[in-house]
Parts: structure tokens; sequence; C-alpha cells
């Protein structure tokens, strides 16, 4: 029987250097879109999948990140005084009492796949998600969240799962790539896979993007792969090493992806919020059509 996905890594160590200086003092993950931080959307992803253990894995000025998932008494008992209950039960229920949050410090920044294997005491033996929150996945009325679709077809199929989505040749440097055969409506069964090949040299334009299940036997290609691009230890190398021992499926995933990780890719996805948001989006959508794209 395949065991359901209850624990998510979380790989938030990174510098953040693109968004620099407002990375300086804060985690890039801690950048808001409207009125939560990236990574509080990933969680709320994870959430929605069933998963009930967020596991962090942090580095150095990631404590924000710690802090906005723990009880905050000062600002509660303010709120409380102040007869502010709406915005109590804001602060309140950032995450469901039911779930648990473990943070591991990575104590040098040696890649992805390393952050991942950081989490290896904690995961044990079971199957995982992993979701990068500078990845931001928004659907439709009527989808399911992006993990939310990926732990269903797990728990289908018992297969390690990449998300992926077609790109411009032109970008294949900046993603790992795969080559896949068909396999079912929205599946493929990944046949190669290399990390930020040349536009001239990847294998195909499909893309894997920050959503990941994985059976734990990764941790073991993990501990052993050595550095690969960039002199790190990648997660695609032990994805491609997993690949001898098992079937790992890429999944053509429902929904908008935006790269928060670019600038570009958060503008777009705070425009995109803002024009959804509750309080907000009527009257930011009224603004945008009065904007003189031309001027």
């Amino acid at each position: 029987m395949t065991k359901r996905i209850k624990k998510a890594v979380f790989p938030v160590a990174g510098l953040g250097s693109r968004f620099l200086p407002a990375t300086k003092a804060q985690p890039k993950e801690m950048l808001p879109i409207v009125d939560k931080p990236l990574i509080h959307y990933a969680v709320e992803e994870a959430v929605a999948a069933g998963i009930t253990e967020m596991v962090f894995i942090t580095g150095r000025n990631k404590r924000a990140i710690e802090d906005h998932f723990d009880k905050a008494y000062e600002l509660e008992a303010e709120l409380e005084a102040a007869g502010k209950q709406q915005l109590l039960d804001i602060v309140q229920n950032v995450i469901p009492k039911n779930v648990t949050c473990i943070f591991i410090r990575q104590s040098a920044p040696l890649g992805l796949g390393h952050a991942v294997l950081c989490a290896r005491p904690v995961v044990g033996d079971e199957p995982f998600a992993v979701l990068l929150a500078d990845d931001f996945m928004d659907v439709g009325v009527g989808q399911k969240p992006v993990m939310a679709q990926m732990t269903e077809v797990y728990e289908r199929e018992g297969l390690s799962l990449l998300a992926v989505q077609d790109v411009p040749r032109s970008d294949t440097k900046q993603y790992g790539i795969v080559s896949a055969t068909a396999y079912q409506p929205n599946l493929e069964r990944v046949n190669g896979i290399v990390e930020k090949p040349a536009p001239d040299l990847a294998p195909s334009t499909l893309a894997v993007v920050g959503r990941y299940v994985l059976n734990n036997r990764i941790f073991d290609y993990l501990e052993t792969i050595g550095k690969g691009a960039g002199g790190e230890i990648q997660l695609t190398d032990g994805i491609a090493a997993l690949m001898h021992a098992q079937t790992v499926l890429a999944y053509r995933y429902e929904g908008q992806r935006y790269d928060c990780g670019s600038k570009l890719g958060y503008l777009k996805a705070m425009v995109a919020m803002g024009m959804k948001h509750a309080e907000t989006g009527a009257a930011f959508t009224e603004y945008l059509k009065q904007l003189d794209i031309n001027a």
C-alpha cells in the first residue's frame, strides 16, 4: 500500500542575491505577495495536500521564517487589548493547530540536493514532498493546489513525481531539463534529466519546476553523488541516479507558475494576486485599467 505524504521539505537557506538590497536583512521567502510572504503560500499549498509536518532547511539570517510560524505573544496581546479581533484571528491562524514545523540549519551553501539531504533525519523512510517557495503556484477556481494534485497522483501510482512545464529553448540553461515518453494523461515517464543544459544541448524543453514528490531512496544517492553543476550537490543528479533503480514520472500540473526568484516573475505574481485578492481585487483591477501603458 502506498504511503500517504505527510512531510514536506522547504529549502529556504538561499541568499536571495537577485533581490538585493531587499534581501540583505530579510529572507527572500519572506517577500510578500500582497499580504502574505512567499513561504506562507507554499506552506498553505502543502497543508491543502494533507501534509502535517513542515521541515524547513534554513541558513543564517533566516530567523524571520521561524518567527512567522511561531506564536507572537506580544503582538497577539496588543491586538486583543485593542479589540482588533479580525487581525488577531489572522495572526493566530497563520498555520493550523495540527501542523508541526521543524527547522534544520544547513551548515554551508552546498546546493539544493544537500539541502534536501539535510532533512533525512526527520523524513526517515517515508516518501516526502519538496516545495521551493520562490516558485509561486496559482490555480483557478475549482482547481486543486499543485501539491494536492501531485500527492493524489503519487498515492495512485506510488512513483516519484517531478512537476514540469515547457519553457522557451533559450531558457533551458536555467532549469533541470528532462527527456520523457508518454505514460498517462498529464504524466510522462522520465528517461533522462540534466541540470541547466545549454539550449543547443538540451534534450527537450520540458523543465522541472519547484515541486517534487520523492521516494526516500533519493537520500542514498544524494549522499554519494558528489558535487555537480556549479560545484554543488544537485537534486537533479540525485534524481538521475534514482532513475536507475525505479521509475520517475514528470507531471504536467494544472495552474500558473510565477518565477518569484526573478524580479519580473515576482511583479507578475504581485499583479495577478492583487487582482484576485478579496480586499483589493476590484479596486486594483480598475486602477490597472486606467493606467496609460503607452505613457
